[in-house]
């Protein structure tokens, strides 16, 4: 799984995730622990996955902390200002116009239009 893509969303529901899998493969390396060599393969698979949860736990702990430091420094007004509608309606219509986006999907051309173009064409 990609670093971006592992990181993306909210860390700490997928940490839970992770050391959930990571519980279960310790459960499993305890259950085979006769055969040494799965032995080995289900304890490595646990930590990894049980060393992936914690970071993500701690990531996403640095990640909330962070946003409450930069919420806390912006005052109420600028918040209220960038949430109203307007603000929100120019923030679509300049996206689109930069992607290049119309806001009405064109209507398909007609079976007529289509032939009149093959025609004019030739």
């Amino acid at each position: 799984m990609a670093l971006q893509r592992l990181l993306s969303g909210d860390p700490s529901k997928r940490s839970k995730v992770y050391l959930a899998i990571g519980a279960l493969s310790l459960a499993k390396a305890i259950a085979v622990r006769n055969d040494r060599e799965r032995f080995r393969r289900e304890l490595r698979d646990a930590g990894l996955f049980l060393g992936v949860g914690l970071a993500l736990r701690r990531f996403g702990k640095m990640r909330a902390q962070k946003r409450r430091e930069l919420e806390s420094q912006v005052p109420d007004w600028a918040i209220e200002l960038a949430t109203s509608e307007p603000a929100k309606r120019g923030v679509r219509n300049v996206a689109k116009q930069r992607l290049g986006r119309v806001s009405e999907p064109q209507a398909e051309p007609s079976l007529k239009d289509r032939a009149q173009r093959v025609l004019s064409s030739r």
